[in-house]
């Protein structure tokens, strides 16, 4: 069959030739998750945590009872993926590789997946060309470095897929019970993703209308330009094949499916009520969509304008080649993106990095392209993308921030007040309860060494939320410090002037500024009592 070096290997796709050398025990999976997994982990600490990232530190180190209270009010949606966090940084620490290396790894069995589903629905050549060109994209690189829930839910998301495929070839409860299982944890993870079993559906309905194939299909313009290809490793248009003790019929891979979907839905929906009642508080950033999202989404998914368009225009070349075999890729690519698009015409769910986890599947329709063209030139398109996106690569290391000059120094500001604080120090934070987490971002870097919360009159913890409560007179809580660190959002030439509110007229009755410290997207000032 067809495998990375073009040549025939006489095993059913179950080993590649590598550089004229048969490594025949070598499966499809390991060079795609290999090359991923040394991309993420190169520079994995070299951006310091940003917003979203704090968020998961500050939930992933309270104790499980302050959790579950989070969970419970702002942030459901998310919270088994902090449960998970919490123990892995139980074990791992905090430090900031430690926090992303789950990601890091979930990307790797991301992309050794696509080459597996790759090779199931074309061939071992298309399947590891796709799982090579997913390790080069920017966007695997910055989700595969970010502590959050997203590499996971692309992982599974190509699980939840590979093993439906799987159980419509050769149904048997175990499977189905495995793509349960997948997709329960898909759904933990990332809610939004669900909008994949749309897919599934059309798949599973294509499959019951099918009538069974006997044997496997053969690719007349492979079958020539191989001589030794077999196809038996791929199952062409997916088949429902029937056995003992399996199910029958027409409608078996529907009901098999339907079936399998109970237990989802009843592990899922009280989550999903949970966090749609918690909707108008974590999406309240969030804007109606337009149709400009659609157009602006590849550079979006791919993290590049450039590597976006060309993974569009490959992954059109691709489902035009594998003609009926990619329905399931191309419903994966389309549905999700059409779903979430249509319901953020109503509401405000249009954010682009949710649906992270349909790239994948535009990857293994732009394999189905490549491995239409003799090997070293698909190799020189993959490393061509690499090359479009090495710009953005070096970008994202530096920041997570968007756009990529829109640093959040909170590394820097935390040095300064390290190097300068003495005991009593108090600091007060401006604004208190903006999604930039000042407080998190400082306490983060400084571990315990934070100056005094002076202003705090309720944390984070004991409120079960994001925002610790401030003192409501805050002149009176004031009363007892002498030197100030004052940390604002944004450049300010003046900051004691941008606090606004009660808070800014208690400190600058009391306080005179001593010092100021612009740093990238904040400003630091150091207060001293006035005399």
């Amino acid at each position: 069959m067809g495998d990375l070096s073009g040549r025939s290997v006489p095993t059913a796709g179950r080993g590649v030739r590598l550089s004229g050398l048969r490594l025949r025990s070598l499966p499809v999976w390991l060079v795609p998750a290999g090359v991923t997994l040394v991309l993420t982990l190169a520079g994995l600490d070299a951006a310091q945590p940003w917003r979203d990232e704090l968020a998961t530190w500050s939930a992933a180190t309270r104790g499980v009872p302050a959790l579950l209270r989070l969970v419970g009010t702002i942030d459901a949606a998310t919270g088994p993926y902090y449960l998970f966090m919490h123990a892995w940084v139980t074990v791992a620490g905090d430090s900031v590789a430690a926090l992303r290396l789950p990601s890091a790894l979930a990307m790797a069995a991301a992309a050794g997946l696509t080459a597996t589903l790759g090779q199931r629905l074309a061939d071992t050549r298309a399947g590891a060309l796709a799982g090579l060109l997913f390790a080069v994209l920017p966007s695997t690189s910055r989700y595969g470095q970010e502590a959050r829930p997203y590499a996971l839910a692309t992982a599974l998301a190509v699980l939840s897929t590979l093993l439906l495929v799987d159980a419509l070839r050769r149904a048997g409860w175990g499977r189905w019970a495995a793509y349960a299982a997948a997709t329960i944890a898909l759904g933990l993870t990332h809610l939004v993703a669900l909008t994949l079993l749309a897919a599934h559906a059309v798949a599973v309905l294509a499959t019951g209308s099918s009538p069974p194939t006997t044997g496997p299909q053969t690719d007349p313009a492979r079958t020539s330009r191989d001589p030794g290809h077999s196809n038996a490793d791929r199952p062409g248009a997916l088949r429902f094949r029937r056995g003992p003790g399996r199910p029958s019929g027409r409608l078996g891979p529907l009901r098999c499916w339907l079936l399998t979907l109970v237990p989802v839905a009843l592990v899922l929906t009280p989550l999903f009520l949970l966090a749609r009642g918690q909707r108008s508080r974590q999406l309240a950033w969030v804007d109606t969509a337009r149709l400009a999202d659609l157009a602006a989404l590849p550079s979006g998914l791919a993290q590049s304008a450039m590597v976006g368009g060309m993974l569009v225009a490959l992954a059109a070349l691709g489902a035009g080649r594998l003609g009926r075999r990619g329905l399931l890729p191309v419903a994966a690519v389309l549905l999700p993106v059409l779903l979430l698009f249509a319901a953020g015409l109503a509401v405000p769910l249009w954010v682009p990095r949710y649906l992270v986890f349909v790239v994948p599947f535009g990857c293994l329709l732009a394999g189905a392209a490549l491995a239409a063209a003799r090997l070293p030139a698909a190799l020189v398109v993959v490393a061509l993308a690499g090359l479009l996106g090495l710009p953005d690569q070096v970008a994202l290391r530096r920041t997570h921030e968007w756009p990529r000059t829109a640093t959040v120094d909170y590394q820097g500001v935390a040095r300064i007040v390290a190097d300068g604080q003495r005991p009593g120090d108090a600091v007060v934070y401006s604004p208190r309860d903006s999604w930039l987490f000042l407080d998190l971002g400082l306490r983060y870097q400084l571990g315990g060494q934070v100056p005094r919360d002076v202003l705090a009159a309720e944390d984070q913890d004991r409120r079960g939320d994001l925002w610790a409560v401030e003192c409501g007179r805050p002149a009176e809580c004031l009363a007892g410090a002498d030197r100030v660190w004052l940390v604002v959002a944004g450049r300010r030439a003046d900051p004691l002037a941008a606090v606004p509110g009660a808070k800014g007229d208690a400190l600058r009755a009391g306080f005179t500024v001593t010092q100021v410290w612009p740093r990238p997207g904040l400003t630091l000032a150091l207060l001293s009592r006035s005399p």
